[in-house]
């Protein structure tokens, strides 16, 4: 047993987790293993099963912890005693669905250690988005109990299993426990490394709002030799809509899409420059040259400090194989709005349905449906335990940690302030390579290592 009398050490620490990293590994192939894709209702019992796991896991590392039922899948909330500051750890064990199956190279839940060019890597669904993330936090906490006892700091954990279905449990969850979950900060593993090679802190996060759009014509799909021409096209309709979305400087041109929108300051540009980015390289890693958005903007500015409103899907008429000459009685498309600043989510879907309906001709009816809306988030990067987890990453990378912005969206961010009173603290070890979301998903086993280890060095700087 660790002498709990001494001081803290570090270096211990450190190499316990280089030590144990195999059976840290296992334990993570262990919670890969299981199918939690919460879209899906199929898999509900995977869901609870994947909360069990968590529960066993942190009960395991001497926390009080259960799984707390909602209308959708288990919250998992543990407490572990500490003698410092009260911290809130969040991830989440739900994944995304696994189509399209057959471009996937093995099995998606049946996940292996793989040697590639690049190094090692665990593949799997789930293996960096965000079972892997939010395994590097266990393990650094296992590794300190191990070797120091208790930790350094009184640790809420709360692990969610709707992240990747739009998390609709998650608001009344956290109004109606705030006491078991408040702390002074919260810590955020579902992000990655600047650039693929450097630490970073999110500081910021746009919000996320998103819409379909269902234009209805004649009440069934017709012949379009028969009744082309006189019969309004849904599809041309929607197409013609969804083109008058921006003009051509790239600027969206809803009526008030750009209040609350701030202008990002000298200092701050001189700072993202000297990242020293390569937004070329950015662009051809997916095989573009040249970006796209608003004129005469660099590419972080646009990816962190400016709003977008992106079509990510068009439906109508026939798509099948072959060529079918229909006129089709619906079209649909589905929006979203990545918002900064005091953009209000709600006003702008406001905006957008009101251009829709003033766009359409009389014989085309127009429904919407929702799909969730969450306001930006800034954090306070003047709380103390940000310059520690900086200085801190910065020891363990041998590099500047890095204050950035994250194009991304993580609306519980958001939550955690509006609700919940505290700032979120964004730290993640995935690379853009990773394939989160897509087939043949990896995380790296150093990112897996040394985020671990990091954990460990934020520990030992937020003690004091």
């Amino acid at each position: 047993m660790p002498d709990t009398t001494a001081p803290a050490a570090l270096d211990p620490v450190l190499d316990h987790i280089d030590a144990t990293l195999p059976e840290a590994l296992d334990r993570l192939m262990a919670l890969l293993r299981i199918p939690s894709i919460s879209t899906d209702p199929a898999y509900a019992p995977d869901c609870a099963r994947a909360a069990d796991w968590l529960v066993a896991e942190l009960r395991a590392l001497g926390a009080e912890a259960a799984a707390h039922p909602t209308p959708g899948h288990p919250m998992v909330v543990g407490h572990l005693p500490g003698r410092g500051p009260r911290v809130l750890f969040y991830g989440h064990y739900d994944v995304q669905p696994v189509d399209p199956l057959d471009l996937w190279h093995r099995p998606p839940f049946e996940p292996e250690v793989q040697d590639t060019t690049a190094g090692r890597v665990i593949r799997g669904r789930g293996a960096c988005d965000d079972k892997g993330q939010l395994m590097t936090f266990l393990t650094a906490c296992r590794a300190w109990k191990a070797v120091n006892g208790p930790l350094p700091m009184e640790v809420v954990f709360f692990f969610e299993g709707e992240e990747e279905s739009g998390s609709p449990s998650l608001i009344p969850f956290l109004e109606a426990h705030r006491e078991m979950l408040g702390a002074e900060l919260a810590l955020i593993c579902d992000t990655g490394l600047f650039d693929d090679r450097a630490p970073a802190i999110i500081t910021s996060l746009r919000g996320l709002a998103g819409i379909e759009v269902t234009l209805t014509g004649a009440d069934r799909d017709l012949h379009s030799g028969g009744f082309g021409g006189p019969a309004a096209n849904p599809i041309r309709v929607l197409s013609k809509v969804l083109a008058g979305l921006h003009d051509d400087t790239g600027r969206v041109t809803l009526p008030g899409f750009y209040a609350g929108v701030p202008e990002v300051t000298a200092d701050q540009l001189a700072s993202w420059d000297a990242l020293g980015f390569d937004a070329e390289g950015f662009l051809r890693s997916v095989g573009l040259s040249r970006p796209a958005g608003e004129d005469g903007r660099r590419v972080l500015e646009m990816l962190w400090s400016r709003p977008t409103c992106e079509i990510n899907g068009i439906t109508g008429g026939y798509t099948g194989a072959g060529f079918k000459t229909v006129l089709p009685s619906q079209a649909s498309a589905k929006i979203s709005f990545r918002l900064v600043g005091d953009q209000d989510p709600d006003a702008i879907l406001a905006a957008l349905r009101a251009y829709v309906e003033a766009s359409v001709p009389e014989d085309v009816d127009v429904t919407f449906e929702d799909f969730g809306a969450a306001p930006a988030s800034v954090m306070n990067t003047a709380h103390p335990a940000f310059a520690a987890a900086r200085a801190a990453l910065s020891d363990e990378w041998g590099m500047d940690a890095a204050f950035t912005g994250a194009g991304g969206s993580i609306p519980v961010a958001g939550y955690f302030q509006s609700i919940l009173g505290m700032d979120s603290m964004l730290i993640g070890f995935g690379k853009t390579d990773d394939g989160i979301h897509s087939p043949n998903e990896k995380y790296d086993v150093e990112s897996f290592r040394k985020g671990a280890r990091s954990w460990a060095r934020i520990f030992d700087r937020l003690r004091g």
